[in-house]
């Protein structure tokens, strides 16, 4: 039990590693579409559009930034390896089956000891009522007089 536990903390630390490197890649490419400024990347396609300066970084500035987004996006990717590398190998169906069958025998088992159990304590419930009011019907054998 404590080794599924186990699992089940490396697969939500999983999720969550993968969450912040989709939050990385998300706030990267906002990044790199919102502070970039248009490039004439072939002669024969004309850039026609131009941002104002406040609105892209230098190129020194963004060549940096671009650097330190890839260099996340690395870390990241290689913590959510390394956590997929320590999950351990998947169960055979074969042994899953065989597991779940054994559960399911135990857990009828349990349910057929707790059926007994409240049956048992129908019973004791139902011998103590008649018990008092047994004693409560016949008041002879009640002694109402001081000791």
């Amino acid at each position: 039990m404590l080794q599924e536990l186990s699992h089940m903390d490396r697969i939500t630390q999983l999720q969550d590693e993968i969450q912040q490197l989709l939050t990385i890649m998300s706030s990267s490419i906002a990044y790199l579409t919102s502070r970039a400024n248009f490039k004439q990347v072939s002669p024969d396609i004309p850039v026609t559009k131009q941002r104002n300066p406040e609105k892209y970084d230098p190129p020194d500035v963004f060549e940096a930034n671009k650097k330190e987004l890839v260099t996340d996006l690395a870390v990241k990717a290689k913590q959510v390896e390394y956590l997929i590398q320590s999950l351990p190998e998947p169960e055979p169906e074969e042994e899953q089956a065989q597991r779940l069958q054994v559960l399911e025998q135990e857990m009828a088992q349990a349910n057929e000891e707790y059926i007994r159990a409240v049956d048992r304590a129908k019973n004791l419930y139902q011998q103590v009522s008649d018990i008092l009011r047994t004693m409560l019907d016949e008041p002879d054998l009640v002694d109402d007089t001081p000791g």
